[in-house]
């Protein structure tokens, strides 16, 4: 039972998510002069220190 209980947790807290970025998106293209929405992230995958130990290059 606490199997069931703590995946439907998972799965409702990653829904959450995907409905916030998902407004975010809704609003930036309401509001174009605020520009789009960001989406950086602070997980494995969004700096390039996660994969090597070069410096990012951003544009």
């Amino acid at each position: 039972m606490n199997y069931l209980i703590a995946m439907s947790f998972t799965l409702c807290i990653v829904l959450a998510w995907v409905f916030v970025q998902h407004l975010a998106r809704w609003y930036a293209m309401k509001h174009p002069e605020f520009g789009p929405a960001r989406e950086e992230g602070g997980g494995c995958g969004s700096h390039c220190s996660c994969h090597n130990s070069a410096q990012c290059q951003r544009k």
